[in-house]
């Protein structure tokens, strides 16, 4: 079970960085989630993947630590608001220019460096 946990993270994880490192808005917010979901696997898995434990400490010599659970559940709600603001974002950032690319040059004419098409350094 823990090989099949830490080859689901590792997977997200890539994905995640992947999607990020593209150069249009929507997969880099695609990569983020699945970088916030291999955090909160992460997180779950730290707390000892255990069955049918109570989660405090009462008189058995096995239980699960309720911590990661909690941080899981908080980090679930931060990483859906971030989300929410991310989308919100990219939304006005499409309406105000009608393109969704990350790597367009500066209203002032001069090119973004890395741009190869606008003739900016590499």
């Amino acid at each position: 079970m823990e090989a099949l946990f830490s080859s689901a993270i590792g997977i997200l994880v890539a994905a995640g960085v992947y999607l990020v490192l593209r150069r249009r808005t929507f997969p880099v917010i695609l990569g983020l989630a699945f970088l916030s979901y291999a955090v909160n696997l992460f997180l779950f898995a730290s707390g000892r993947l255990v069955r049918n434990q109570p989660p405090l400490l009462n008189q058995v010599t096995s239980y699960a630590d309720p911590l990661p659970h909690a941080l899981v559940l908080t980090a679930i709600v931060i990483s859906f608001g971030m989300t929410a603001v991310i989308v919100m974002l990219a939304l006005a950032a499409w309406a105000s220019g009608g393109d969704d690319r990350i790597d367009q040059a500066a209203d002032d004419g001069h090119p973004r460096a890395g741009d190869p098409t606008e003739g900016g350094a590499e």
